[in-house]
């Protein structure tokens, strides 16, 4: 009896042993909480004064403030739609383009819910992930803002956001980064199972670390259409329209960068190698976008501009943003002089050819941008260049690297993109200048935003 009590006694202490690693196991690390609650403050960091304090300075001196205004309202609000619906529609199971209701209002969520990494039995408090991806929700509505800044009703600008984000970005997000995650890849059939539920993009194999379809693509593409649908600014040619402080836009452009290691190393969810990797390959492709743009400048304009600095940085993190975690350090230099010398075409000559007025040049920087970050991805994150490749679950080991399979899926994720935002920015656009009228009237845009739109001004001279 002595001995089957003491083997019962082993067994039981055993089983325990075995309850006790395996929710240590399921125990989100310290380290990783701390990191994407730091990436999580980053990214509001890089918005709000960020983005605000860029595109500002950008403007002339009496719409400065309506700009402000803009980036900083429409931050706050799409925090609350993420809480509200954003974050059930973007990341729980529906179909191939939008999730379902279930977490709606955050139901169901508590600080012990976890949320898978990108490393089987690896967690993060669920909240962390909410947060963390608010801010993205927030800022990509925000970058919309600076291809038509200086002629659109403020209140235009809110309805347009609800529309945009409701049916632009959240089903977006959803294609490109929902998925079962690791641990639902056990083996070849439940790794099938696990596919079919995930998003579009996702099941097509685009690789998007960051958020180079889901948010520069996708923001640039509306911006576009916006500046096409609404019109040029008054003068725009004829007078002289200029940013109105240089030095404010450079302040915002260096918070951009600090904010966007947040943005590309949080993404890993985790802080461990690859982290380290996206830190290195996000500080050299925006060094490197930096000098590509000026060198670029410099030659066919005779003179290096502090403004062009400052947009060849934001087009080097745009680029890098979608391959931040899959290319090496070699490939992000690449990828960043090609985004500071393609963007600074664009913004000049291919603005001038097509004929269109996006005031802060969000399509020549961010949709272009993104296009070559996306499509580069394809290219560099092949081992063969220095990238890391793609891992595959089931076998627990790097997949063999097929280049043109994936450009064809990264081609997937631009082509589609392009066109769903397209679509859905021309259809919200019209509903808005329907309802309420998009663009203020020719008097109150030469008098300015600032005091027509809000009743203040930036300056008191």
């Amino acid at each position: 009896m002595k001995r089957i009590l003491i083997a019962l006694f082993l067994f039981m202490s055993l089983c325990f042993a075995g309850l006790a690693s395996a929710e240590e196991a399921a125990t989100p690390d310290k380290g990783d909480v701390a990191w994407i609650t730091v990436a999580t403050i980053l990214v509001i960091l890089m918005t709000i004064p960020g983005l605000a304090l860029f595109y500002s300075g950008m403007v002339r001196a009496k719409n400065t403030l309506s700009v402000l205004m803009q980036v900083f309202v429409i931050f706050s609000l799409m925090a609350l739609l993420w809480a509200i619906y954003g974050y059930s529609i973007a990341f729980t199971e529906g179909n191939a383009f939008f999730g379902g209701f279930s977490k709606a209002f955050l139901k169901g969520v508590t600080p012990e819910s976890l949320a898978g990494t990108f490393t089987k039995g690896v967690y993060i408090p669920e909240y962390a992930y909410i947060a963390f991806q608010a801010t993205f929700a927030g800022i990509t509505p925000a970058l919309i803002v600076g291809s038509f800044a200086e002629r659109v009703k403020f209140s235009a600008v809110l309805l347009f956001m609800v529309l945009w984000f409701t049916f632009a970005y959240l089903p977006m997000a959803h294609m490109v980064w929902y998925w079962a995650g690791p641990d639902a890849y056990t083996d070849a059939a439940a790794a099938e199972a696990a596919d079919a539920t995930a998003g579009f993009l996702f099941q097509k194999g685009a690789l998007d670390f960051a958020g180079g379809t889901v948010v520069h693509i996708n923001a640039g593409i509306a911006g576009l259409i916006g500046c096409l649908m609404i019109g040029k600014r008054v003068g725009y040619k004829k007078e002289f329209i200029a940013p109105h402080s240089v030095t404010m836009t450079m302040i915002g452009a260096s918070l951009l960068w600090v904010g966007w290691f947040g943005f590309n190393a949080g993404s890993n969810l985790e802080a461990n190698g690859v982290t380290a990797l996206v830190v290195v390959n996000t500080l050299l492709a925006t060094a490197a976008a930096t000098l590509g743009w000026m060198a670029t400048e410099w030659v066919f304009k005779g003179k290096p501009s502090m403004l062009g600095a400052a947009s060849g940085a934001i087009a080097g993190l745009v680029a890098i943003t979608p391959a931040c975690g899959f290319v090496g350090p070699m490939g992000s230099i690449v990828l960043g002089l090609l985004a500071g010398a393609v963007c600074f075409w664009a913004v000049t000559s291919l603005k001038n050819i097509l004929g269109y007025d996006d005031s802060l040049d969000v399509f020549g920087v961010h949709g272009i941008g993104g296009i070559i970050g996306a499509l580069g991805t394809g290219i560099f994150a092949s081992p063969a260049l220095g990238g890391a490749g793609v891992y595959d679950y089931v076998a627990d080991a790097l997949a063999e690297y097929d280049m043109t399979a994936q450009l064809i899926s990264q081609a997937w994720g631009v082509g589609t993109v392009i066109i769903w935002s397209g679509v859905v920015s021309f259809i919200a656009y019209k509903i808005v200048d329907l309802l309420i009228g998009l663009r203020v009237a020719e008097e109150v845009e030469r008098q300015g935003l600032d005091t027509t739109e809000h009743g203040e001004t930036a300056y008191h001279l």
